[in-house]
């Protein structure tokens, strides 16, 4: 695997509590000894602290909470028959700027008009979507891209 998914596994070994060992993680990410160091501290220059429990019974202890996105690390196809509305997802959310759409209800027979703060890129089931607070529902709901009719980027910016 990358480094870049390497990393990605270590942390999301290390985020559920358990102390591991240097050997433990290197035989699961199936590399050197070395290079779990060398990942250490790549994380930690990310400002993703390690703690190292030193000692003939140590290890490495994740302290925080990393949430990692499963989409990095799900091996299944994930479906997406649009993807300039992904990309413009993606913009807005980096923008932190609110999105008008026109979305299908799940059987397509009807459209709503709805503005949007888009907050992350999720995976639904085998689809992507995007997590967003709706105006109209005036609560965060999950919107999937593929029932996205149209889309519009607004210049207004969401806290």
């Amino acid at each position: 695997m990358s480094k870049i998914s390497n990393v990605l596994l270590m942390i999301e070994y290390l985020s559920s509590g358990r102390k591991y060992s240097i050997k433990e993680l290197s035989d699961k990410l199936e590399v050197s000894p070395r290079m779990i160091r060398v990942y250490k501290d790549e994380m930690e220059k990310a400002g993703i602290y390690i703690d190292t429990i030193k000692g003939p019974y140590g290890g490495y202890v994740l302290n925080q909470n990393i949430n990692v996105p499963k989409r990095f690390i799900t091996p299944n196809k994930i479906n997406i028959n649009n993807k300039e509305f992904y990309n413009l997802i993606n913009k807005a959310i980096k923008e932190k700027k609110k999105c008008f759409i026109e979305y299908y209800s799940k059987d397509r027979k009807n459209i709503s008009k709805r503005t949007i703060h888009p907050y992350d890129l999720i995976v639904l089931g085998s689809e992507w979507g995007v997590a967003a607070y709706c105006e109209y529902k005036e609560e965060i709901r999950h919107f999937y891209i593929n029932r996205i009719k149209s889309i519009k980027i607004l210049e207004e910016i969401y806290n």
